[in-house]
């Protein structure tokens, strides 16, 4: 048996069509999925009498038997294969002779593969919730130690108001929840057993899909055979999270590459996970957050290519979805990969908190109170506005950071202010006022850190 659909075929298949179209490369990691899948399959042939009971138990036992020898070096698969369903069915025979071709009743390498991908996918899935998880539990942990520390918080690139550090790394947090999120609702839609549907339209024996949905750990059966066999929702809907996914890491990237310069100083990363230069000794160069920064394309260009390669199918199966796999393959191993390296080099970082709150002296990013200060007083915001605008210039003009302003100087803008005006310029003091729910002061982030907690608590897999 060269192949499982040769008998129509007079002429053997072009040399180069065979490289062109083959798929063993890229599907080759099904294998584990695709014969549990197959044990399923004929184990529900037998107790449906669609196959003799002693049969299935034949095929159930040779397929167990595969599985344990590729699982253990034993048996190698056939890069030389067409795809990795082919060199299963293949190498089934070998082992089992002429009962080995009752496998395929009922099914086609069409329903198969949609459910080896789903199967796949769900496990993947799974995993990547686990390593999003231990991230978060990175940002909470480190949150909890920092509610005190003070830096910069920026809008345009530019000084705009102090936070703690607590506070910036929560962001993160809560980005990934909203990725965790996301993932775990996409299980309900991944978690569909496609296999019954056959080529496309079903099948004349009587299945028992319910059965196999069971046994594989599916909640349910797919309800239409032509969508079933061409649905690749479930490979984009991935793509689109792990773009999201990626996005999110790509902007915590940047920070910590802008961070880890001389010009800010806030972080320093260690040197397992940064890499030097050739031909400048000095050099300590931030390659890891870098390549993640830089791996977010290639799940953008996954999700696109997916989203290309479906666009304009007609119903319902076309060789084209073969590509899916290329796809989803590149983006889960790059989005896991670029979990785990991320936990791996925050864990190797310093948070350089002396720096922050030096980088903060005369940066003007406690005007705001001055002017909410006027504002407590009975001033309109529009005109305390304008009043603080003149001092920060006469500060920039007279060098003088405005925490070290007079309150003659203040008064001599307006009459409103009192001693009580200057206790609220220390960047500690201005991080500490912002109280309101979800705001930066200790009060704020620690209620934030219990929500955080709950949350991270609630993230158990399905």
């Amino acid at each position: 048996m060269s192949k499982l659909w040769g008998g129509r075929f007079e002429l053997e298949t072009d040399v180069e069509v065979e490289k062109f179209s083959a798929s063993m490369n890229i599907d080759r990691r099904l294998w584990s999925v695709d014969i549990k899948a197959s044990m399923a399959h004929a184990r529900m042939l037998g107790e449906q009498q669609i196959i003799t009971s002693a049969e299935a138990g034949v095929l159930v036992a040779g397929l167990n038997a595969l599985h344990e020898e590729i699982a253990t070096g034993k048996l190698e698969l056939d890069n030389a294969a067409e795809d990795i369903h082919s060199d299963i069915e293949k190498k089934l025979a070998q082992k089992l002779g002429a009962v080995a071709g009752k496998l395929h009743t009922a099914r086609s390498r069409n329903d198969q593969v949609a459910t080896d991908s789903r199967l796949y996918l769900r496990g993947e899935v799974l995993s990547l919730l686990e390593e999003i998880k231990a991230l978060q539990e990175y940002f909470l942990t480190t949150a909890k130690a920092h509610t005190q520390t003070v830096l910069p918080g920026f809008t345009h690139l530019q000084h705009a108001q102090p936070v703690s550090l607590a506070h910036h790394l929560l962001a993160y947090f809560w980005m990934l929840q909203r990725d965790h999120e996301r993932l775990e609702q996409s299980l309900a839609r991944i978690n569909s057993l496609p296999l019954g549907s056959a080529a496309l339209a079903g099948t004349g024996f009587n299945l028992d899909r319910q059965a196999v949905a069971s046994e594989l750990g599916f909640a349910k059966v797919t309800e239409n055979s032509l969508d079933a066999v061409s649905d690749r929702d479930f490979v984009v809907e991935f793509l689109s999270n792990g773009s999201l996914i990626m996005m999110h890491l790509s902007r915590l990237s940047e920070e910590l590459i802008l961070w880890s310069t001389p010009e800010f100083s806030f972080v320093q990363l260690g040197d397992e996970v940064t890499t030097g230069s050739s031909i400048m000794p000095q050099k300590k160069n931030p390659d890891v957050a870098e390549l993640i920064r830089g791996r977010v394309g290639r799940l953008y260009g996954s999700l696109m290519g997916a989203l290309t390669m479906l666009k304009g199918l007609p119903l319902s199966y076309n060789r084209d979805l073969q590509e899916d796999k290329v796809f989803l393959f590149d983006g889960l191993d790059t989005v896991r990969a670029s979990v785990r390296l991320m936990l791996i080099m925050l864990e190797k970082t310093t948070w350089k908190t002396e720096s922050m709150e030096k980088s903060l002296r005369g940066d003007f990013s406690n005007a705001t109170d001055l002017a909410d200060d006027l504002v407590n007083k009975g001033l309109p915001f529009r005109q305390a506005h304008e009043v603080i605008g003149k001092i920060v210039n006469h500060c920039i003009k007279s060098e003088i950071p405005l925490e070290n302003i007079s309150l003659q100087d203040l008064k001599s803008f307006s009459p409103l202010f009192d001693e009580r005006s200057l206790s609220l310029l220390p960047h500690l003091a201005v991080m500490k006022a912002r109280i309101s729910e979800g705001g930066t002061s200790p009060v704020a982030v620690e209620a934030q850190i219990l929500k955080a907690q709950k949350a991270l608590n609630g993230n158990k897999l399905p």
